[in-house]
């Protein structure tokens, strides 16, 4: 599959889960979506990222989670989004369910 295609599934991907936060009470905003390959260098240096990041693919979105206007920051309050990301397509990882020091529960990717 060309990688177009990819971040064509993506982006629908992106919509539906949008739509369906909308209604579950949440409002989400983007955070970071598109990462120049220089910057997942300098995330990866400081130890906040992957040198490999899928945001330099175009595969990879940061959301902002609101919940009766409050930001959320911890993961966990990310966790029914993530079931939900996962749910559309067994290519699609949340940040929650990373490992160790990785834990990213704004962090929603498809696998390349």
């Amino acid at each position: 599959m060309k990688l177009s295609e990819k971040q064509a599934i993506f982006a629908l991907h992106v919509a539906k889960l949008i739509l369906w936060a909308e209604t579950q009470g949440y409002k989400l905003t983007f955070g970071e979506a598109y990462r120049p390959q220089e910057m997942a260098d300098i995330y990866y240096q400081r130890g906040i990222g992957s040198k490999n990041s899928l945001h330099t693919k175009r595969l990879a979105v940061d959301f902002n989670l609101f919940c009766n206007g409050r930001y959320m920051t911890d993961s966990e309050s990310y966790a029914r989004l993530g079931t939900a990301w996962e749910a559309l397509d067994p290519q699609n990882r949340w940040g929650g369910r990373f490992k160790g020091n990785l834990v990213d529960g704004n962090h929603f990717e498809r696998k390349e």
